[in-house]
């Protein structure tokens, strides 16, 4: 059982930027990809960025490309999610999820994670 905490949610103006974390419980953090999604009221659950477990690897949708750095520090047995850039359409629900799968292309959906955070709210006021 893998436990996954986020903060860093909150307020911020078009334009800014909001640095999100997501803490994981478990010795074998290293060992599980993580990815982030987030989810519009409204809208499905999309996902925004993935990063394999040694932090080499990652993807990103075409939105968050050039704007969100994904990034971890097994250290710390926490995954980031770095936004700058933010615009209205941002807002969301930020979730992090983590897999004990192989990482590959399927970590940009849905299915490809085991374990599910709670969520932390992105609002971004234009």
């Amino acid at each position: 059982q893998v436990q996954l905490v986020e903060s860093g949610g909150g307020l911020v103006q078009s334009g800014g930027s909001l640095r999100l974390s997501c803490a994981a419980s478990g010795r074998t953090f290293s060992s599980y990809a993580m990815g982030w999604f987030r989810q519009a009221p409204g809208k499905e659950r999309e996902f925004v960025a993935a990063i394999s477990g040694r932090g080499l690897l990652t993807y990103y949708t075409d939105s968050a490309k050039g704007r969100f750095t994904i990034s971890r520090d097994n250290a710390k047995n926490t995954v980031y999610l770095q936004m700058n850039s933010l615009k209205p359409e941002d807002t969301a629900v930020y979730y992090c999820a983590s897999s004990g799968k192989l990482f590959d292309v399927r970590a940009r959906s849905f299915p490809f994670y085991d374990y599910w955070g709670q969520g932390t709210q992105v609002t971004v006021s234009s």
